[in-house]
């Protein structure tokens, strides 16, 4: 079976329905607008845990897609790490096999 994502990434971009790069991402969790966010495989630590923070923060699930930035820039046609999807329907279908990577919001505080 495979993981690739890349038709469902290209039918989500064309429709409208996602944010791309970390700016966007967290803004459209802030605004209540993004229902998952998908990263990059090779997305960098600190980026990815900047990310879960803002999804704990605002409620919305992280999930590593299993593509790279390349693949991913192949199928929406921009080189991005970061993509929070705005449809629900296109952010449960996209969530099938990926691997969740969301974090409870007291992670973040438990060295205090």
């Amino acid at each position: 079976m495979t993981n690739d994502k890349s038709g469902l990434l290209g039918i989500c971009r064309k429709a409208g329905r996602m944010k791309l790069g970390m700016d966007t991402a967290k803004s459209a969790c802030d605004l209540g607008e993004a229902k998952a966010v998908f990263t990059a495989s090779d997305l960098s630590a600190r980026s990815l845990k900047e990310m879960r923070f803002c999804g704990a923060k605002n409620g919305v699930p992280v999930y590593r897609l299993g593509m790279t930035m390349q693949q991913i820039g192949s199928a929406v046609g921009k080189v991005t790490g970061i993509i929070a999807v705005t449809d629900p329907g296109f952010a449960k279908s996209l969530a099938k096999g990926a691997e969740d990577v969301s974090a409870d919001i007291n992670e973040f505080f438990n060295d205090i």
